[in-house]
């Protein structure tokens, strides 16, 4: 709990001449921007702009398109992309220009009326090992430290895939030579680490003088691997601060992880860090490492200056299921009664939304204890109970059964019920055994790393959602053999896959539960969007996300609106509307966000798996989306950003 390197506070003088520099609300009569991945520094993901509203989405047209040359520089390399980045606008005294990185972590800036690139950094990434290339963002800070009118004043902060930690100059892209060593700070230690074991995808966190990051940690290989430890910096001199580890050595020896891979958020004006910490491993087989696992599975709370922790929840006891803290914990106040209380809201992939005070962690919703069934394995004590608030309602019904199976014909359909009734399933939390096992939601979720945008002040959050049932089985391997593992972060709608957890006596087959026919045995919608009423705790509305037209073998000439897997955000505005892409048919969406309803879309040259943003520049107001596609769907990839206005 303690820090673990020493970390001398900054003068309250110098923090005090800080906090003006980087706040984050904009000046009197300033354009709204969007100046952090999730739009603040608590990932609300809101504008309040509002030029663009119910009354003339419908027209909006293509401004510009901008390609970053990754397709034809990186060619076969591509397939194992996800395209997840969020650009953030600049502020003026930083060269306004819009910023974003490509999976291979070159960093962008483009002139934001026009698209027209004005410079680009390249940190030559090492491409070794498995992982996929992806990167969700960068971020912005000015460093007061660093005199007016000198290079870096102005900065930028990327977390790389073979985990670097960069700051280079928000103006010209250069690296900022006093940060580290020649602008960067090699993360890895003396451990010998490659890129497939530990990356980056997250932007970094940069506030009060610290930037801090998580880690990717690779999953589904072995039992123990790296620890999922964060690390936070001088955001001027690259100098360690502290570090830490949410398992702090409490794990069995055969573990490791817990790591922090989704965005974070920070209350700067409480000196505030929020981290959505991953499972520990392994995913699906927990004998080696009794008891809670401590801090993984958790939204933790540390002191931002010290790393101290301030309160931690554990969503989940002792994984079994591979239910990482998905998305970024949301900031905002709650409002009620009269009273108003700083709240943070945490989705998971369960489909639990937990709402706390996010100063001293107490639920602002109850949270009852949950029975859970017990374990098959041997020496495997799952917990007894997992825990689940009052309110709102889980936003998808784990509860499936052989009189609910779906399917187009008597036939498909009594196929998925007979699949149905020789699967074991006791419900949510139901561990895998060597029996094939009911897993709904998957490790896909639910709600995963695009989060959910929350409509200003309102308490109203909107949340797309994964609601597809998959299996999963537990194969021995008493010889000890690893056969090869297909190298994916989960399966994907219609896809099994076996991956390997050497180190214990099991590998695990996962897959999509699904008829002959390859249509989910699930009823649809199987990708939705969830508008969420926080203060009431219930749901406003829901409806489907995605068309299913292009999922068969043949595409359909028409929409069928039966939802999609679901892989990005959304955002909302003040024009009353909500954008996302993040489905499996190039579609972008505007949504009416009082009813739900459809009012807009935009067909892409592929799909968009990355959260879009808005800003005005100029008196116009632009809707921005990035559309690379994701290696997992197994459909086309590209490298487009793609920004949208009215019509002069």
């Amino acid at each position: 709990m303690a820090a673990l390197l020493p970390h001398k506070p900054p003068p309250t003088a110098w923090l005090l001449a800080l906090l003006p520099a980087v706040c984050s609300v904009p000046a009197a009569g300033a354009e709204p921007g969007w100046l952090y991945y999730g739009g603040d520094q608590g990932g609300r993901h809101y504008s309040e702009a509002a030029q663009i509203d119910r009354s003339n989405v419908q027209d909006l047209e293509v401004a510009w398109t901008f390609r970053s040359g990754d397709m034809a520089t990186y060619g076969e390399e591509m397939k194992k992309t996800s395209t997840q980045s969020t650009p953030i606008l600049l502020p003026a005294a930083a060269g306004e220009s819009l910023v974003y990185c490509t999976p291979f972590n070159r960093v962008i800036a483009l002139d934001p009326a026009s698209g027209a690139q004005r410079w680009s950094f390249d940190p030559q990434i090492d491409h070794g090992g498995d992982r996929p290339f992806r990167c969700r963002g960068v971020s912005y800070a000015l460093e007061p430290r660093t005199p007016v009118g000198r290079a870096c004043r102005h900065r930028l902060y990327l977390s790389t895939h073979d985990r670097q930690l960069w700051a280079i100059d928000a103006t010209d892209g250069r690296p900022c030579a006093g940060f580290g060593e020649g602008g960067r700070v090699q993360l890895y230690g003396d451990e010998g680490l490659v890129p497939g074991e530990v990356s980056n995808s997250s932007a970094p966190v940069v506030a009060a003088g610290v930037v801090v990051t998580g880690s990717t940690v690779i999953d589904f290989v072995r039992a123990t691997t790296p620890r999922g430890t964060v690390m936070a910096f001088d955001s001027f001199s690259g100098q360690p601060l502290w570090q830490f580890d949410p398992l702090q050595g409490h794990a069995g020896s055969g573990s490791g992880s817990a790591n922090v891979w989704a965005p974070m958020s920070v209350d700067e004006e409480h000196g505030l860090l929020y981290l959505p910490t991953s499972a520990a491993s392994p995913d699906y087989y927990g004998v080696d490492r009794p008891g809670d696992d401590l801090y993984a599975n958790s939204v933790v709370a540390l002191d931002l200056h010290s790393g101290e922790l301030r309160w931690h929840f554990q969503h989940v006891r002792h994984d079994l299921w591979d239910y990482d803290t998905p998305a970024q914990p949301i900031l905002f106040d709650w409002r009620k009664n009269g009273e108003v209380i700083p709240a943070l809201a945490q989705l998971t992939k369960q489909g639990f939304v937990f709402v706390f005070n996010r100063l001293t962690g107490k639920p602002l919703w109850e949270i009852t204890e949950q029975p859970v069934p017990p374990s098959q394995i041997p020496g495997e004590r799952a917990a007894r109970t997992q825990p689940k608030p009052i309110a709102p309602p889980q936003l998808l019904n784990p509860f499936l059964m052989p009189a609910d199976a779906w399917g187009l014909t008597p036939w498909d359909r009594g196929d998925c019920a007979d699949q149905l009734a020789g699967l074991q399933n006791l419900g949510l939390f139901t561990p895998n055994s060597e029996q094939l096992t009911l897993m709904f939601p998957g490790s896909l979720g639910g709600p995963n790393w695009g989060g959910g945008a929350l409509l200003g002040n309102s308490g109203l959050l909107l949340v797309n959602v994964n609601n597809v049932a998959f299996t999963g089985q537990l194969i021995p391997t008493p010889d000890g053999s690893d056969p090869a593992s297909h190298k994916q972060d989960h399966p994907a709608a219609g896809h099994r896959m076996q991956v390997t957890m050497a180190g214990t006596p099991y590998n695990i087959e996962i897959g999509s539960l699904q008829s002959f026919l390859g249509i989910p045995c699930n009823p649809p919608p199987w990708g939705k969007l969830v508008a969420v009423d926080l203060i009431e705790g219930t749901v406003a509305w829901e409806t489907a996300l995605g068309s299913v037209h292009e999922m068969g073998p043949v595409s359909a000439p028409f929409h069928i609106e039966w939802g999609t897997p679901n892989l990005g955000g959304g955002i909302a505005t003040g024009g009353d509307l909500f954008f996302i892409g993040a489905t499996m048919d190039r579609q972008i969406r505007a949504f009416d966000v009082a009813s739900g309803e459809t009012l807009w879309q935009y067909t892409l040259p592929v799909d968009a798996t990355a959260t879009p943003m808005t800003y005005v520049y100029g008196g116009k107001q632009y809707v921005v989306i990035n559309a690379g596609g994701h290696h997992m769907f197994g459909r086309d990839v590209g490298d487009y950003l793609y920004a949208f206005a009215l019509p002069d």
